[in-house]
């Protein structure tokens, strides 16, 4: 488990390389034109969609980045979520999880990801369940002795083909594009972009979402990853 003060000084760490940061996607993420999704139980739309039905689930995300004028729009970190009820995989017997841990950038499938920093594979998976990760790449990053993780969720079967891990990835240096559905975990296409101070021994996967109950433990363990993206 992080040390306490650990989380801070991977902020910390971070910001102190801010000029440093390449951006993650190849689209602006500071057009005037980009909005955040309203994913929670609030959103009246989105009551009216069959999160079920992914095909209707990628129409109502596209249409209304289409009506915005954009090719890029945002899912919010620590958002408390209603979408996650499509799948059981977020269900057990105590609670189920629907805070996001990340920051999702809905894009059409192909757009290409990028190293944000200097780093290398930790591990990587195909989490290939209803409503998980499905191709995952996770990168580590030292920078002044400071170790901590960046993932990379929902992107194609391509993305992990022949990689290996230890594979160094320079800052701006492309690592993977997003995926479509089924392959990426059947959602409609989107980056899941999350920062990660401790692994918890974990390879290739980690919680994306987490109960109301343990929220603030894994929100201690998986900063605001705007940090990084700079939105």
């Amino acid at each position: 488990m992080v040390k306490d003060g650990y989380k801070q000084k991977v902020i910390d760490t971070i910001l102190s390389i801010q000029d440093e940061i390449s951006p993650v996607i190849e689209l602006d993420l500071n057009s005037p034109n980009i909005f955040a999704f309203d994913l929670t139980e609030n959103n009246s739309e989105l009551r009216k969609v069959d999160l079920l039905n992914t095909k209707a689930f990628e129409k109502y995300i596209f249409d209304q980045m289409k009506i915005k004028n954009t090719s890029v729009a945002i899912g919010k970190y620590n958002e408390n979520r209603t979408i996650y009820k499509r799948s059981n995989l977020f269900e057990n017997d105590m609670t189920n999880r629907t805070v996001h841990l990340g920051i999702d950038l809905w894009a059409k499938s192909g757009t290409g990801v990028f190293a944000p920093m200097f780093g290398k594979v930790h591990s990587f998976k195909y989490n290939n369940n209803f409503g998980d990760f499905g191709p995952t790449i996770i990168l580590q990053h030292s920078i002044n002795n400071v170790v901590f993780y960046t993932l990379y969720g929902h992107l194609s079967l391509s993305s992990i083909k022949g990689l290996k891990i230890g594979k160094l990835f320079e800052a701006g240096e492309k690592i993977a594009e997003i995926g479509n559905y089924p392959i990426n975990g059947n959602w409609p296409p989107h980056l899941h972009f999350q920062l990660i101070t401790d692994m918890l021994g974990k390879q290739g996967d980690f919680y994306g979402v987490a109960s109301i109950k343990e929220c603030k433990k894994y929100l201690d363990l998986c900063p605001d990853p705007n940090l990084i993206l700079n939105i």
